[in-house]
């Protein structure tokens, strides 16, 4: 069959109708108040068969009053139940660090209104019932899971992008030690051939004048070797230090992300104050309504 539907995700529409629910029941306690209003005048004051003008208007205005009352603690209670609603929907999406907005300008359309209306009349028709689903809907989950989940994921990726960065110094910091011992090894060479150079200089002029091309081009040679290292070198140290920035960053967004899981879990303990808090106004309610009754 043709149903109206509100145009949302079926947990979220079921969610409606659990509210809808909800309203439908606290309406019919409402209507049977003002019924039992006037069925208490007929009761207490039409026991004669004929009034004056005086006696209709002092029982109209008594009735008149005593419905002003009841409608008007009806309507106070419905704005301030609808507001712990947007409440529990906004904490929610406050977890997920997301901002919700209304359109207050909506609750007037008639177009949607009327939509609303035959959702309802679809809905709650005896026909179209479905008590079954109820018993197996599930309740909603913890304000505080989503954020808690959120918080976890974002931990484990800065550990794993702080082991990779552990990883990346010490092989840069292996790199740094190699280039520092191959420039060791090549002054020492350096200082050889130097040493050569002395102890040959009474060979003959054409030994000399070969070892010297000899060793002219081996210092070449080093010297254009030696300039790479260092720039290898240089360009090692500022990786390394960079990389240690890095390493520190990480380090102090994990410590944050840690301490604001820590602060998370420790916000649970609002449920049971706001819990104590609410069974001292049932209490209180219990109270007033006896003292009423009596």
């Amino acid at each position: 069959h043709l149903q109206a539907e509100l145009g949302l995700n079926e947990h979220h529409q079921n969610e409606a109708i659990s509210y809808m629910r909800f309203a439908r029941f606290k309406r019919g306690l409402c209507l049977k108040t003002v019924d039992s209003c006037f069925q208490d005048l007929k009761d207490s004051r039409l026991v004669e068969e004929t009034f004056t003008i005086d006696e209709v208007i002092d029982m109209l205005d008594g009735l008149q009053s005593v419905v002003h009352s009841e409608v008007e603690s009806e309507l106070i209670n419905t704005t301030y139940t609808n507001v712990l609603l947007l409440r529990q929907l906004f904490s929610q999406a406050e977890k997920w660090y997301l901002k919700l907005q209304t359109d207050v300008s909506d609750l007037e359309n008639r177009e949607l209104l009327e939509q609303v209306a035959e959702f309802e009349k679809s809905e709650f028709t005896s026909s179209n019932k479905k008590p079954a689903a109820d018993s197996v809907k599930p309740k909603l989950a913890p304000l505080n899971e989503g954020g808690s989940e959120l918080l976890n994921k974002t931990v484990a990726r800065l550990q794993e992008e702080n082991e990779k960065l552990k990883t990346r110094l010490k092989t840069i910091e292996t790199q740094a030690t190699a280039a520092l011992d191959e420039k060791t090894k090549l002054e020492k060479s350096l200082r050889d051939l130097q040493m050569i150079q002395g102890d040959q200089k009474t060979n003959a002029n054409q030994d000399i004048t070969e070892l010297e091309n000899k060793v002219a081009a081996l210092k070449s040679q080093f010297e254009k070797t030696l300039n790479d290292t260092t720039a290898n070198q240089k360009f090692l140290e500022e990786d390394l230090v960079t990389t240690k920035h890095d390493l520190l960053r990480v380090q102090d967004q994990l410590s944050a992300a840690e301490k604001e899981l820590e602060k998370k879990f420790q916000q649970t303990a609002a449920y049971r104050n706001m819990k104590e808090i609410l069974t001292k106004k049932n209490e209180q309610i219990k109270d007033l309504r006896r003292r009423l009754s009596k």
